[in-house]
């Protein structure tokens, strides 16, 4: 593969199931930084067209979702290589 992850030692000397913790961690926090970039200075100018601020947003928001989407699917690989029960389940 051309772009292949190259795990670090400890990386690699981890079970799969703390790998598949650590990328949801770091997606947990991209999406933070994402969803921050609403507070961006840059929607308290002038809008070089209608409707460009509310476009930015609604694009941010999508971005958004679709990290915390993928940060789910990781946890249901989880999911799926344990019990196969939902933690939610477990509550």
């Amino acid at each position: 593969m051309k772009d292949a992850i190259h795990y670090s030692r400890k990386e690699a000397e981890m079970s799969f199931e703390q790998r598949c913790g650590e990328e949801r961690e770091r997606l947990r926090v991209v999406a933070g930084r994402v969803r921050y970039l609403l507070e961006s200075p840059v929607f308290n100018k002038e809008e070089a067209r209608e409707g460009q601020h509310a476009e930015m947003k609604s694009n941010i928001m999508i971005s958004y979702r679709h990290i915390e989407d993928a940060r789910m699917r990781i946890g249901k690989i989880l999911q799926a290589a344990g019990d196969g029960v939902s933690i939610l389940d477990k509550l």
